[in-house]
């Protein structure tokens, strides 16, 4: 079967470099699914999961937006930031999704509502990214 080289990266460090079948990454207009032999495109990523498919293994990332890139030598992600599943912090996910919520539910005038949003965006990407993880592994500890 074929396949596509793929590099997430940010502007701290190569999240990963690896050969996927397929991905899904959610742009600014929806989600696209790209498949070895994609046309050429540059598109603007929202915070959202990226699914990254390797033969019957699904692997998730959490991307806070950015950009995508497809050549006919692969993909390229430059990601605003991006965690793989096992690395994000559960605690501190809630945390942010409670503060960010907080602060759109205070309707303060000096709040700025759009960043607030973002934020609160990103934080639930990243819990449900995390979750995601953490009952597939479950299952798997009872295979």
């Amino acid at each position: 079967m074929p396949q596509l080289h793929l590099d997430v990266l940010t502007a701290e460090r190569t999240v990963l470099s690896m050969t996927v079948d397929a991905l899904v990454a959610t742009t600014v207009e929806g989600q696209i699914g790209i498949l070895p032999g994609h046309a050429t495109l540059v598109t603007l990523l929202r915070a959202g999961e990226l699914m990254l498919r390797t033969g019957p293994e699904d692997r998730y990332l959490a991307v806070s937006g950015g950009l995508l890139e497809v050549t006919s030598q692969g993909v390229v992600i430059l990601a605003d930031a991006c965690e793989r599943a096992d690395e994000i912090d559960m605690q501190r996910a809630e945390e942010a999704r409670r503060s960010a919520e907080e602060l759109l539910g205070a309707g303060a005038p000096e709040t700025d509502s759009a960043a607030a949003e973002a934020a609160l965006r990103r934080a639930l990407v990243r819990l449900k990214v995390a979750d995601r993880y953490r009952r597939r592994a479950r299952r798997r500890a009872f295979e």
